[in-house]
Order: structure tokens, then C-alpha cells, then sequence
């Protein structure tokens, strides 16, 4: 790559039940401390020819689903060689069914084996530990575990994934269909999954909310909450996380 060459990143930010301006400007933030880096903001999947001419993808969405073109060109995108910066709940998807539940409808396959992970349920949000899976990697190196206040993603696993961060859960996730996890084992929280000749990093760290992002749920959301973006550890591992995807920018 050339010295001087510019670093283009398609930022896709949107969805439901989450604060997404505040974690839309916290990543433009944190794109504008590396000058080489240029970006497009978008509030979906729709512009494959924009995607695919970028460098690299970051994503802070929920239940946000592409179109199954939009899914293929993604997974090709990144197998391609280039890089996926996933955050959060972009391998959600949410259906409130009437008896009160929540379900995570499992209809789009595409979507989740390119991002080695989908999303079933959490507990109600509450500290939890987080511990380093890989402690030599660049990506986590000197970073202690640590505590967080967040969303515990309980996931499906799709593959074989390099994990960077994991906690530990079993118990009940009332509200939930997939409400169920007895088995106490490592749950990942962040790592890295080999697409072709390219890589998905995902961090399902950093849920927010504001009064507003339950509408039309609840007209008024009594609490405003910040999860891991509170945490100095959790700036870190974005800023690491975007300096990695920037330095590996397909020639």
C-alpha cells in the first residue's frame, strides 16, 4: 500500500432499541485519529458497489437484516480479502411475538455464518467479567480482563472462530424463546472469523440506549444507558480494532 494512501471505510449505523447517534458519533470519533481514514455513513446495506469499493466495513446496527443479494455480496466482500469491524448487535434479529416473548428468528444463514455468530438472548443487563482468550494477540495484548455493566450476548456459533475475549454464563434469560443455558462454558465476546482471504472482527460489546429507542415499545424509556462505552478498556479495543482493519487494507 502506499504510503499516502487513504484508508476508505463504509460505516453502516442503524436500527432499533438502541441509542445509535451516540455510538455513531462515538465511532466517527474515534475513525477521525487516524488522518489516513476516510468515511461513508449509511443507514443500510443497500449500496453493495460502495461497500465493495471500500477498504473496510464497521457496523453498529440491530436487527438490521440485509437482502439476501446484499448478504452474498457482504460475504464476498470479505472473502475477497478485506475486513469487517461488527459491533454489537449486527447479528441480531428480533421478533416480539404476542405472548410477550422475544425471538431471534434464525432467516438469514448468509448473513450470520460471514459473521461467525447470531445473536439469541441476554440476561438482564448486569456487571459481568470479561476475560482475554488469546492474551499474545495484537488486538488484546496488555489488556487485564475486566468488568463490565452490558448486554451478555448469547449467541450461536457458526465455524470455527478465533476468540480474543469470552465470559462465562448458564442460567435463565426470562423473556426470551431461547431462554435456556445450563451449560456453564465460555461465551465469546470478541474474536475474528477466517472468511476466504479476509477476516470478520466481531465485539458484541456496547449496548446504549436512550429515553427515546424503545419507541414505538414505550413512548419513554426511564433509563439512559451507556454499557461498556463507560469503560477505558472498551475505547481501547476499538481503536485497536479500527488501526488493525486500516493497516490490513487490501493493496
Amino acid at each position: 500500500m502506499s504510503e499516502h494512501r487513504t484508508v476508505n471505510v463504509y460505516m453502516v449505523a442503524a436500527g432499533k432499541y438502541h441509542d445509535i447517534d451516540y455510538a455513531r458519533l462515538e465511532l466517527l470519533k474515534l475513525l477521525a485519529e487516524d488522518e489516513r481514514v476516510r468515511v461513508r455513513v449509511a443507514p443500510d446495506y443497500h449500496d453493495v458497489d460502495g461497500i465493495q469499493a471500500s477498504d473496510f466495513l464497521i457496523t453498529y446496527t440491530c436487527d438490521l437484516v440485509p437482502e439476501a443479494d446484499e448478504q452474498v455480496a457482504l460475504r464476498d466482500f470479505i472473502a475477497s480479502g478485506k475486513r469487517w469491524f461488527a459491533l454489537h448487535g449486527t447479528n441480531a434479529i428480533l421478533k416480539f411475538l404476542e405472548d410477550g416473548r422475544v425471538d431471534a428468528p434464525e432467516t438469514a444463514p448468509v448473513l450470520m455464518e460471514t459473521l461467525g455468530t447470531q445473536f439469541l438472548a441476554h440476561p438482564p443487563i448486569h456487571p459481568f467479567k470479561v476475560t482475554v482468550s488469546d492474551p499474545e494477540h495484537e488486538l488484546v495484548k496488555g489488556i487485564s480482563e475486566f468488568e463490565t455493566d452490558d448486554e451478555l450476548y448469547l449467541c450461536r456459533v457458526h465455524g470455527d472462530l478465533h476468540r480474543l475475549l469470552e465470559t462465562r454464563f448458564h442460567g435463565d434469560c426470562q423473556g426470551w424463546v431461547h431462554d435456556q443455558w445450563p451449560v456453564d462454558e465460555p461465551r465469546p465476546v470478541y474474536y475474528i472469523n477466517r472468511v476466504g482471504e479476509g477476516e470478520v472482527l466481531y465485539l458484541n460489546l456496547g449496548h446504549c440506549r436512550g429515553h427515546y429507542d424503545m419507541q414505538p415499545i414505550v413512548d419513554y424509556y426511564p433509563e439512559v444507558e451507556r454499557g461498556s462505552w463507560q469503560r477505558e478498556e472498551y475505547y481501547e479495543l476499538l481503536r485497536r480494532g479500527i488501526r488493525y482493519c486500516a493497516d490490513r487494507v487490501a493493496a
